[in-house]
């Protein structure tokens, strides 16, 4: 069974998280280079499966760390220390150093850039996730395929930050402890995407968004939960890849995938122990992408064929990945384990 297989410190969730974020660096490619975008099954898939199979494995991980130490203050200051300070120090660089160059690529005026006040609003209100509303800098990036945004990724963050809570809520209350709770989520969350859909590429509605991360995570959460009675076997591994590939002739394809998706990524994940990474650049990558790619587009790489700029770009944010996770998130993840101990101590 998935929960005998699934060793918390010794699994492949770190690498898939690494793929799925590089995923997402393809998939901006595309719209960020202004090149012809894929046809519709390929492209409700390949837009959308990256992000979704971090919410199924947020939801999975997420639940299991409240079902194991189910106290409100440790929850939250662990949630916090994951993704606030490589998120600050993201929004700092973007701000303070990515625009301004960006600026002064394209001949603008840097000085007049800072005397706006608009990288400090950029900080203030991104660090605060207040993203929907706040994705560029004084009107740059400028005269590209994508103008006026520097980070199209941040906005998912918040309804991340939601899950967490909608967790811990449901914890608080005492509805976790009863079995029917995640599963009546799940339902009533699917139902919710199959309501209100998700485009493949347009614009999109907050009930939209709600219910698209909502029934992912649910789905991850709905994994944990039943994990002692689901098998983890890779002839369902391999059924779970091949539902999700037809769910994409759906025009919401998380109506057939998101317990496919959640599945698979979760299932291999415990089954290849080989392939554990001790060191997580997926949280970092996924963050730095977006204005890398902004970046490289006003250098004017976006000549470059699709593959070739997705090559460039996942090589130049590499590296800002690493100084996310070696410098901010694991020293971060260090100061959690300290403030637990010294809790205990306590």
């Amino acid at each position: 069974m998935l929960g005998r297989v699934f060793d918390p410190r010794n699994n492949a969730l770190n690498a898939w998280r690494l793929v799925l974020a590089t995923s997402v660096i393809l998939w901006h490619t595309w719209p960020l280079t202004g090149h012809e975008i894929p046809p519709r099954p390929i492209t409700q898939l390949l837009s959308q499966v990256g992000v979704d199979g971090f919410f199924a494995v947020s939801g999975f991980l997420i639940t299991s760390s409240w079902m194991r130490n189910p106290q409100p203050r440790s929850y939250f200051t662990s949630r916090a220390l994951r993704i606030l300070p490589g998120l600050w120090v993201c929004v700092f660089i973007t701000a303070f150093v990515i625009a301004p160059l960006g600026v002064l690529i394209q001949r603008g005026s840097v000085s007049e850039l800072m005397k706006s006040g608009a990288p400090a609003a950029y900080v203030l209100n991104n660090g605060l996730m207040n993203v929907l509303f706040y994705p560029g800098i004084a009107g740059t990036p400028k005269n590209i395929p994508w103008p006026g945004v520097w980070n199209g990724s941040l906005w998912t963050l918040a309804f991340e930050t939601g899950c967490y809570i909608v967790v811990a809520l449901l914890g608080i209350s005492g509805l976790l402890k009863y079995r029917w709770t995640i599963p009546t989520a799940f339902v009533l969350t699917l139902t919710a995407t199959a309501v209100f859909g998700f485009p493949a590429f347009a614009m999109s509605t907050i009930p939209q968004m709600v219910a698209r991360f909502a029934v992912m995570f649910a789905a991850g959460a709905l994994i944990y939960q039943y994990q002692d009675k689901i098998p983890a076997k890779w002839p369902l591994v391999a059924l779970s890849l091949g539902l999700l590939l037809l769910s994409g002739l759906l025009s919401n394809y998380r109506v057939l995938g998101a317990i496919p998706l959640a599945y698979l990524v979760i299932a291999s994940g415990a089954l290849l122990k080989r392939l554990s990474l001790r060191n997580d650049l997926s949280y970092g990558v996924y963050i730095y992408a977006f204005p890398i790619q902004q970046l490289l587009v006003i250098m004017g790489l976006a000549t470059l064929r699709v593959f070739p700029f997705f090559i460039v770009a996942t090589l130049v944010t590499l590296p800002l990945a690493a100084m996310s996770w070696f410098v901010v998130e694991k020293r971060a993840l260090a100061l959690k384990k300290r403030l637990r101990v010294e809790a205990g101590a306590a």
